[in-house]
């Protein structure tokens, strides 16, 4: 059986993965137990609960000796509340200003120039936001969740990728009230707000958890509440082209300098001093290159 296939099926059903622990039985058997919420709000009806069935058992075939949805006790529910809070070590490696991803971009990319500028002169009616960059997986879903907190909204746009991976993108904006971006601190605020979310979307970072390593990635929550689509997913496939195996698996949420994050914590069940530095970077650069849509 594929973690990442479960993962697969559970995102394709709306499905979404609150937290999952792995277990290993002396005589060799896995359980995974998914703790999950559905989109729809339709998994405690019968016809749900058997698409379910239906899908997973397609994908995973004999390798599964049994499948059970059944609605959380009390007790279990508790698992869904995030763990202790993060170490200011952690802190400070994942969501410090130094520009870790800048680093982890530049190796990955050879063009990644960042550009984001306004300009009040083209329409009578809207503020041209322009944006030249990298691409990578969920650039316009970056953008216009930034644009969305932001207060702003989207008139229409134009989206052009080039050759190399440089993207160009022209968005016509007004404010809430349907007039221009004219004040210069706020267009300056918004400008740099872009540049940073889009030059670091996503932390992915590699610690200790006692004497294991436990891999964290870590995506701002949206003003709505939401979180980044199928991050979990990519974690997992990632981890499965490495041959790295998910011991346990947690997704929380944590507020950071007033600031909302969904960390996702997956404990690797591996010794970290048998961890080598290549090892550890071909861990991170594999998960990173895998969220951000790099080859």
């Amino acid at each position: 059986m594929c973690f990442a296939d479960v993962t697969c099926v559970l995102c394709e059903m709306e499905l979404t993965i609150r937290r999952v622990k792995v277990s290993t039985t002396p005589d060799g058997r896995v359980m995974d137990l998914f703790f999950i919420t559905d989109a729809r709000e339709l998994l405690h009806t019968k016809s749900r609960r058997e698409e379910a069935y239906e899908k997973l058992q397609s994908v995973l075939g004999d390798s599964v000796t049994s499948c059970e949805i059944e609605s959380a006790t009390e007790d279990m529910s508790s698992c869904l509340q995030a763990s202790a809070l993060l170490s200011p070590l952690v802190l400070e490696q994942m969501f410090s200003e130094v520009d870790v991803i800048e680093e982890q971009s530049s190796r990955s990319r050879s063009d990644s120039r960042l550009s984001v500028t306004m300009d009040n002169s083209l329409s009578p009616v809207h503020t041209l936001i322009q944006i030249q960059c990298g691409d990578h997986k969920g650039l316009l879903y970056d953008i216009m969740r930034t644009v969305k907190d932001c207060n702003i909204q989207i008139s229409y746009g134009r989206f052009y990728a080039g050759q190399k991976g440089r993207c160009e993108v022209d968005l016509f904006a007004v404010q809430s009230d349907g007039k221009k971006i004219l004040d210069q601190q706020k267009q300056r605020s918004m400008c740099s707000r872009l540049r940073t979310e889009l030059l670091r979307p996503l932390r992915v970072a590699l610690v200790n958890r006692g004497p294991d390593a436990e891999l964290l990635v870590a995506n701002p929550v949206e003003v709505s509440g939401k979180g980044r689509p199928l991050v979990f997913y990519d974690i997992t496939l990632a981890l499965k082209n490495l041959h790295r195996r998910v011991f346990l698996a947690e997704i929380g949420r944590h507020v950071v300098d007033d600031r909302e994050w969904e960390v996702y914590r997956v404990h690797l069940g591996e010794d970290d001093q048998e961890l080598s530095c290549s090892v550890r970077s071909k861990i991170v650069d594999g998960v990173t290159n895998m969220l951000m849509g790099w080859d």
